[in-house]
């Protein structure tokens, strides 16, 4: 009995030396911590100063280029393909026969309708001589004549079931994809895909600018474009389409066609470049990074710093020149601004600039 209390006061015993422990413990970390968040009440960050620089209105815009005309060729007709005679990487022009198609019935067809077409035009012939010395009556004659026409239709329809047997490219480019092969079983419904066809004669580059500057472009306006695979090479380009409404992101899409060098170089979904040149001279323009606006420029605010504190401002955002932004009201010369920590950034907050 007295072992037994002898080991429950050993335990309460080490249970409060724990307890005592874990307590000092807590009341040191948290010392620690109050040192750090004194230490840390200052928010980090950069900064630069505002100024008036000589500014170039010109600007790019980048995108990928797409090709002028591209289609998945599909059949219209049902049937067993006898040949392919394109492949893979051809190029292929307007009437060219890509395939051909199961056409022994089709061609007896042909001949049977060509043959009544013959007899009815025979037939008409007679009834149109006979009826001069009144051997015929106008009734026959005008019955020998709708035969003649039905044949002449029937024969038609036949002969353009012969053509599609031998299926034909309905634009010209390179075949992208071949889906088919000799035996393949063509249906109607649904249609069976047969060749992807690019034609990049002439591409597209569909680029996005902002509302500052597609102020000033034009369709028709002639723009140098160039290619990330061919840094030294210039593409020559024409502006076809200008959107007449923004996009989710206000930005207006804008499309310039290029013709390709004979080597057809470009490529569809190649990364390209638009250099938009203005027409203006450099002007002299107050501007701020792009990232010193708390958000994004259309939030039009931005933190200024003045004596170690940060002040969130209203500004008036003007173009948009690149990386910069013009600044047409709200800032001064001279003034100090933030360009990164803004996250962590309050109105009033004390910050701590790291050079």
């Amino acid at each position: 009995m007295k072992k037994t209390i002898i080991t429950i006061v050993i335990i309460i015993a080490a249970l409060a030396l724990i307890g005592f422990v874990l307590n000092n413990n807590k009341k040191k970390n948290k010392a620690k911590t109050d040192i750090v968040a004194v230490k840390n009440a200052a928010v980090s960050v950069k900064v630069t100063p505002v100024k008036t620089e000589e500014i170039s209105l010109d600007f790019v815009a980048n995108g990928n280029f797409q090709p002028i005309q591209q289609l998945t060729f599909s059949a219209e007709k049902s049937g067993k393909v006898i040949s392919v005679l394109a492949k893979e990487g051809d190029y292929v022009r307007v009437g060219q026969t890509l395939l051909t198609m199961r056409g022994d019935i089709i061609n007896v067809n042909a001949q049977q309708a060509q043959a009544v077409y013959q007899n009815a035009k025979s037939d008409y012939s007679r009834y149109e001589n006979a009826f001069k010395t009144g051997g015929v009556t106008k009734q026959q004659l005008d019955q020998a004549k709708l035969a003649l026409t039905n044949a002449q239709s029937s024969l038609t329809q036949a002969n353009i079931n012969v053509g599609d047997t031998k299926v034909k490219a309905p634009i010209n480019g390179f075949i992208n994809k071949k889906y088919i092969e000799p035996g393949s079983i063509l249906t109607g419904m649904p249609a069976t895909a047969l060749f992807d066809i690019v034609n990049v004669s002439k591409l597209k580059l569909v680029v996005t600018v902002n509302e500052n500057q597609v102020a000033s472009l034009k369709v028709g306006n002639h723009i140098n474009v160039s290619a990330s695979v061919y840094p030294d090479k210039t593409f020559s380009g024409k502006i076809t389409f200008i959107a007449a409404k923004a996009d989710e992101s206000l930005n207006f899409p804008v499309e310039i066609e290029i013709t390709n060098n004979t080597n057809n170089d470009l490529k569809a979904g190649m990364y390209g470049t638009a250099n938009f040149a203005s027409n203006q001279q450099k002007q002299h323009l107050m501007v701020v990074p792009r990232n010193a606006f708390v958000g994004s420029v259309s939030s039009n605010e931005i933190f200024v710093v003045k004596g170690g504190v940060a002040k969130l401002r209203k500004v008036t955002a003007g173009r948009i020149l690149g990386d910069q932004v013009e600044i047409i009201n709200g800032l001064s010369d001279g003034e100090t601004v933030v360009i990164t920590g803004q996250i962590n950034l309050q109105d009033g907050n004390t910050v701590e600039i790291i050079k």
